[in-house]
């Protein structure tokens, strides 16, 4: 835990550098109970945990995600073994077309790793557009992103 004394230099440094500094003052008067019980209400399933409750949804064996989803079992499996292993972007929407999920669904999937789909990005409109179309076969999906000369979701 850091000395008071820190603790008084790291406030005033933020204060100085920063208009959210009472948010900062709230967080550090806090008592770590209730940091601890805020990020336990707030706290989100894992990428591990939604993926793998999409593919008992979906009622496919690993093999046939990631076939479909064109990535090898390697991968895969470092996903499904190592909790801290963060996955590109495209791989997530890989397996997402591969579990023909919605667009509200594979959000939810992206978001769990922290990205998203923007409306302001060419790539991203074209997911969007392959989602809402119901567009799943990754070939297909790839078409459509080179029409555009963006780069296919995995290689």
């Amino acid at each position: 835990m850091l000395k008071q004394e820190l603790l008084q230099e790291l406030e005033e440094y933020v204060q100085s550098q920063s208009l959210f500094a009472p948010e900062l003052q709230r967080v550090m008067e806090a008592p770590a109970s209730e940091l601890d019980d805020f990020i336990e209400r707030r706290r989100k399933p894992s990428l591990r945990q939604m993926l793998f409750h999409f593919i008992d949804q979906a009622g496919m064996s690993d093999p046939e995600v990631y076939k479909k989803a064109g990535m090898d079992r390697k991968l895969f499996s470092k996903i499904r073994s190592n909790p801290d292993y963060r996955p590109k972007k495209n791989t997530i929407l890989a397996l997402a077309f591969a579990l023909e999920l919605d667009q509200s669904d594979t959000e939810d999937l992206l978001n769990t790793a922290g990205y998203s789909l923007s409306d302001s990005e060419t790539f991203d409109l074209v997911i969007q557009f392959c989602l809402e179309r119901q567009i799943y076969d990754l070939h297909d999906v790839n078409a459509a992103l080179d029409h555009f000369r963006l780069e296919p979701l995995l290689h």
